[in-house]
C-alpha cells in the first residue's frame, strides 16, 4: 500500500525491506524523503508511525568481509537536535522532602509535637507553644545545619519554615545538571550513534545532537524518558499498602504491593535483554553488591510470597484553562505506575535474576537500555527540536568536495611549475596522502564532518611544505657544488629535523583541541592529527622512494628541480 502510494505521487522507490515489525522503503532520490514520508502516512493513516532514516547501501560484497561506510556528522548526514531544560526546582524539591522525612524522625524520636508540611521550597513546621517550636528549631539546626530557619508566629500557632539557601540551591542544580549530563551521555551511547555530541549550555540546559538519525520520535522516546523500577513484596493484610493496575497487555487487574521498597532500578549494575523458554521477551538484571544483599535478604524471609516490579514513569499531560477571558494550555507532570509482573519467590534470589511480564523485545530493549544508562535524576523538557534532513548534508559534501579539488588543483599546478620533475614527485605524493587520510579515518571508525573536510583541505596545503623544504635544500646543495645523488641525500637528511620540529608543534596544538574542544572542533582536530602523521610519511617517505626509482643508480648530470 505504501509502496503504490508512492508511485502514484511520482516518487521512485529503490527498493522495501520487510522486518518483523517495520518497513524500510528506500527511495532512488534521498531529497523526496520528507514529501514520501507525507505520502505514505496519509496512506496508511495514524495507525503507524512513519519516520525519516538513513540505511545503509554498503555492497554485499564488501560487506562480506566487515567494511562498513564512513561515518558522517550531523551536518554531513543530517540528524537531529535537541536543546534541553533540566527541572532543577524538581531535584530541590526532592531534596526537601527527604528533609522533611529526616525532620519528621527527629522530632518523633526527640517527643516533640508538631505537624510537618511543606510548600514550593519550603518545609513548614506548626507547634502548640514557643516551647516546642524553639526546641524543635535548636535540633533541626545542630542535626541538619544546611537548611536556614524563620521562626514566625501566625492567628496563634508557633510556625517555624526551614528552606534551602540559595548556595546550597545552586550547588543542588549543578549537581542535578551535571548526573543528568552523564545519563543522557550513556543513553546516546546505548543508541550506537556516531559521534554524538551531549554537552551543557548554560545553568540547566544540555545540547544532544545525534548524526544520521531522521527517527526524531525514537530519540525523544530514549532521551527523555523518565522511568524507574521499583520491587515490592505483594501487601499483606496487615501492612501499609498501595493498589496499582497491571501494565496494559499484560494482566488483568490489579496488584496490592507494600509501601515498603526493597530495592529500586538505581542498584542495577547491568541489565540485558533476552528471550525466556517460551519465547517470550526479558530483561535478565544484575545488582550491585548493595541490592545483592537487600534483594537476597528480603527473599530468602519470604518465600511463597509474591514479589512485584513496578514501573514508574513521569509523562505529561495537557489541560486547557481559561484565564483572564483566554485559553491556555497547560501541561502538568504526572507519575504513571503500573506493575510489570507479580511472581512466586520460590528460593531466595540473589544478585542476578530476570524481569518477565514484557508485551514486545523492543520494550525490553528499552528497559534494559534505561536502566544500564541510569535514570535521570530529575525530570527533563523538550525546549527546541530541529531535524537536519540529508539534503542539506548532500550540499555540504558536494561544497567540501570542490574546495578539497580546487586546493588540491592549485597545489598541483604551483608544484609542477616551479619543482618540474620533483614537483610531479610531490603531486602524487599529495594525492597519495588524501587517499591514507581517508583509509586512517575508516580504520578507526572517525566521523568526517563539515570541520573535518576543512582539516583535509588545511592539510593538503601543508603537506607540500615538507617537499618545499626538501627541493630547496636539494638546490642550496647544488649550488655549493655536490653531486645529483649527493645532494638529494643531503637534501633528504637535513631538511628531516627542520620538518620533525614542525610539524611535532602543529600535531601538540592539534592534541589540545582534541582534548579540551567539543564538537565540531574534535572534527577538526582528528583531521589535522591524521593529515599530519600521513604527510609526514608521503612527503618524507614517499617521495624519497620515488625520488630513487627515478634518479637511483643512475649518472646524472643534473636534476629537473
Amino acid at each position: 500500500k505504501a509502496v503504490s502510494a508512492l508511485e502514484n505521487a511520482g516518487i521512485a522507490v529503490k527498493a522495501s525491506d520487510t522486518a518483523d515489525t517495520s518497513i524500510l522503503l528506500r527511495l532512488v532520490d534521498k531529497n523526496q524523503q520528507l514529501a514520501a514520508m507525507d505520502v505514505v502516512h496519509q496512506a496508511l493513516g495514524d495507525g503507524y508511525v512513519v519516520a525519516l532514516n538513513l540505511a545503509d547501501t554498503t555492497p554485499a560484497w564488501l560487506m562480506a568481509f566487515g567494511a562498513q561506510p564512513m561515518k558522517l556528522g550531523l551536518d554531513l548526514s543530517g540528524g537531529v537536535h535537541f536543546l534541553l531544560e533540566v527541572d532543577t526546582e524538581f531535584a530541590v524539591n526532592q531534596r526537601l522532602d527527604a528533609y522533611k522525612s529526616e525532620i519528621r524522625r527527629l522530632l518523633r524520636e526527640e517527643r516533640i509535637r508538631g505537624l510537618v508540611d511543606d510548600k514550593p521550597l519550603l518545609i513548614t513546621g506548626s507547634f502548640k507553644d514557643s516551647a516546642s517550636r524553639d526546641a524543635a528549631v535548636s535540633l533541626i539546626n545542630k542535626e541538619i545545619p544546611l537548611l536556614s530557619v524563620e521562626s514566625l508566629d501566625s492567628n496563634g500557632e508557633f510556625l517555624a519554615n526551614w528552606s534551602l539557601g540559595d548556595v546550597q540551591r545552586r550547588e543542588i542544580a549543578n549537581d542535578t545538571v551535571a548526573k543528568n549530563l552523564t545519563a543522557l551521555r550513556n543513553r546516546v551511547n546505548e543508541l550506537g550513534v556516531s559521534e554524538p555530541l551531549v554537552q551543557r549550555q548554560g545553568a540547566n540546559r544540555i545540547v544532544v545532537e545525534l548524526p544520521g538519525i531522521q527517527d526524531s520520535a525514537m530519540a525523544k522516546r530514549i532521551i527523555g524518558k523518565i522511568a524507574s523500577l521499583e520491587f515490592r513484596l505483594e501487601a499483606g493484610s496487615d501492612t501499609p499498602s498501595e493498589t496499582f493496575p497491571f501494565r496494559e497487555g499484560g494482566r488483568r487487574g490489579q496488584a496490592t504491593l507494600e509501601r515498603t521498597i526493597v530495592i529500586t532500578g538505581e542498584q542495577v549494575s547491568t541489565a540485558s535483554s533476552s528471550f525466556d523458554e517460551n519465547g517470550r521477551p526479558q530483561v535478565n538484571i544484575t545488582l550491585d553488591g548493595q541490592g545483592g544483599r537487600q534483594m537476597h535478604q528480603a527473599t530468602k524471609n519470604n518465600i511463597g510470597r509474591n514479589l512485584g516490579v513496578l514501573f514508574i514513569e513521569r509523562k505529561q499531560r495537557t489541560r486547557t484553562v481559561v484565564e483572564n477571558g483566554e485559553r491556555k494550555q497547560l501541561r502538568e507532570p504526572y507519575f504513571d505506575k503500573q506493575v510489570i509482573s507479580l511472581a512466586t519467590i520460590q528460593s531466595a534470589l540473589g544478585v542476578q535474576f530476570r524481569i518477565t511480564g514484557l508485551n514486545t523485545p523492543e520494550e525490553a530493549r528499552e528497559l534494559a537500555l534505561l536502566l544500564r544508562a541510569g535514570a535521570l535524576t530529575a525530570p527533563i523538557d523538550f525546549v527546541e527540536e530541529r531535524t537536519i534532513g540529508p539534503s542539506l548534508g548532500e550540499e555540504n559534501i558536494r561544497l567540501g568536495s570542490n574546495a578539497i579539488l580546487y586546493g588540491m588543483l592549485l597545489v598541483v599546478a604551483f608544484m609542477l611549475f616551479y619543482y618540474k620533475v620533483f614537483g610531479l614527485v610531490a603531486n602524487l605524493a599529495l594525492l597519495m596522502n588524501v587517499v591514507l587520510i581517508v583509509a586512517v579515518m575508516s580504520l578507526f571508525s572517525a566521523t568526517l564532518t563539515l570541520p573535518g573536510i576543512a582539516g583535509i583541505v588545511l592539510t593538503i596545503g601543508m603537506a607540500v611544505d615538507a617537499n618545499v623544504l626538501i627541493f630547496a635544500r636539494i638546490r642550496e646543495e647544488l649550488k655549493a657544488g655536490l653531486s645529483p645523488q649527493q645532494a638529494i641525500h643531503a637534501g633528504y637528511d637535513r631538511a628531516f629535523v627542520s620538518i620533525l620540529d614542525a610539524n611535532i608543534t602543529t600535531f601538540l596544538v592539534a592534541v589540545i583541541l582534541f582534548a579540551i574542544g567539543t564538537g565540531t572542533v574534535k572534527g577538526f582536530a582528528v583531521t589535522l592529527m591524521i593529515g599530519i602523521v600521513t604527510s609526514m610519511f608521503t612527503a618524507i617517505m614517499g617521495t624519497r622512494a620515488l625520488v630513487n626509482l627515478i634518479y637511483g643508480n643512475r649518472n646524472i648530470k643534473q636534476l629537473a628541480i
